[in-house]
């Protein structure tokens, strides 16, 4: 059945089956499908998933083991000078430690001294490590972490993103339906005009009623198409909007066929659609709040800044151990006094940089927690008052209905009054602009009722799982 409606969207003529009549009505979830599945924002922000991921894959590339060769040799007057090769794999590990295995093989007329290996080689295993600064977290661990806190950031951030799609695809369809209500409207009380225009004029030709009222009853014909003609125009408007929303699979934009109109029972299926029905007011929570969690996990990546831009101020102390050996295939020649090692120490004398990039990420976290603070508030403010709002507009349509249904109750005793020569046309046609007025306002009402729960959708940054 979906693929019949959305079939029936494109800009492209063909007769559809008869028993396929239906699918001129686009029904509000299924709009809303094509538009989550389809809309180049919408993809767009399943990108921000992507990126999150290569971020992290790249982070992670700071523990990945390297092999390191260093290969010189220098030939001069038929002298070899030296011939140095230097052969080294590395693992990186989370604690600032690095465990290594070096090949060493040199040789040379003029070698220095200290590269003076056996002939067969050198062997060497080892550890290197810091014990000041990088010990408890460093550059390799920082960017780990926050790039941990960047992917989930990202997938509430996507959840945000088509959340605002779909909010502005569900305002555009409930215009769309307004237009359409109003237009339909018109067209009703344009029949009636011309139904009536038709009885007066034929009453004013036997002398029943005035001549004069043949004119005004005209004035009413062309007033009620020229409502129309507006209307159509506006339609017309409305349905380009919400053909904006709509693609294909393969990027290709959709226009609406005018013979598809939108669902005028919409009311019944937004809420299920939106995801809102079911969450009373005094129920109600922001801890899961998409937008506080992006926040949050903002605040998470400048804490490990902070932390790190901390662990600066402690001074650099690089230890290092090696093991040497000819004969790395036999464990028993691994021994103490066959080593080769360091210690290398730096500090700062004043510390200003370090002291300054922190003093800075400090005050980052503080504007963080600020803007965490200030939009919990908003979030909460503005959710209460739309459900207040809701609350206001189901009354509200209660009373435009049960004024709608005064009005026709009006313009028909009117109208019966007329057909008895009781009343006057121009009191039929004061009657019947009051109701015309109702009904417009009844449908402006139902479009700000259904706009307030849309609002209310985007407030709570739900994301539909049933599209």
């Amino acid at each position: 059945m979906r693929n019949f409606i959305f079939l029936g969207l494109l800009c492209i003529s063909f007769s559809l089956p008869a028993q396929q009549i239906d699918s001129s009505v686009l029904k509000f979830k299924e709009y809303l499908g094509y538009v989550k599945k389809y809309h180049p924002i919408a993809k767009q922000a399943e990108l921000t998933l992507d990126e999150g991921q290569a971020y992290l894959l790249k982070s992670r590339g700071s523990f990945d083991p390297k092999i390191e060769v260093d290969y010189g040799t220098k030939q001069f007057k038929g002298t070899e000078y030296y011939e140095k090769l230097n052969a080294t794999f590395k693992i990186p590990t989370w604690y600032g430690i690095n465990l290594k295995g070096v090949f060493e093989q040199n040789e040379g007329t003029y070698l220095n001294p200290e590269y003076t290996v056996p002939d067969d080689g050198l062997y060497s295993a080892g550890i290197s490590m810091s014990v000041g600064q990088g010990l408890w977290i460093n550059d390799r661990m920082a960017t780990l972490k926050k790039a941990k806190y960047f992917r989930e950031q990202t997938k509430v951030d996507r959840d945000i993103e088509v959340n605002q799609v779909l909010f502005d695809a569900a305002l555009a369809y409930f215009n769309w339906l307004q237009a359409y209500s109003e237009s339909k409207i018109f067209e009703g009380f344009l029949e009636n005009a011309k139904i009536r225009f038709q009885g007066i004029k034929k009453s004013a030709s036997v002398g029943q009623i005035a001549a004069i009222d043949t004119v005004e009853a005209k004035i009413v014909v062309q007033d009620r198409a020229l409502n129309l003609e507006q209307a159509r125009v506006k339609l017309m408007q409305k349905s380009l909007e919400v053909s904006g929303y709509l693609w294909l699979n393969n990027n290709l934009p959709v226009e609406l066929q005018p013979n598809v109109v939108p669902d005028d029972e919409v009311q019944n299926d937004i809420d299920s659609t939106l995801e809102i029905s079911g969450i009373p007011l005094d129920s109600f929570t922001i801890d899961n709040h998409p937008k506080l969690k992006s926040l949050d996990f903002k605040l998470n990546g400048l804490r490990v800044d902070k932390n790190l831009k901390a662990n600066k101020l402690l001074p650099k102390i690089e230890l290092e151990y090696n093991f040497l050996t000819e004969t790395p295939e036999l464990i028993n020649s691994l021994r103490t006094d066959y080593y080769k090692g360091g210690i290398s120490f730096q500090l700062p004398i004043f510390l200003r940089k370090e002291r300054g990039d922190l003093k800075l990420a400090k005050i980052k976290m503080q504007d963080a927690k600020f803007e965490i603070d200030n939009a919990e508030i908003q979030i909460k403010n503005k959710i209460i008052a739309l459900y207040r709002e809701l609350d206001s507009f189901e009354k509200q349509n209660v009373l435009i209905d049960d004024m709608v249904f005064n009005y026709e109750t009006l313009l028909s005793a009117e109208e019966r009054k007329f057909s008895f020569g009781e009343s006057s046309l121009f009191l039929i046609n004061s009657r019947e602009n009051k109701l015309i007025e109702s009904k417009l306002k009844q449908v402006l009402v139902q479009n700000k009722f259904f706009t307030t729960k849309a609002k209310l959708f985007n407030s709570l940054a739900v994301n539909p799982q049933n599209l």
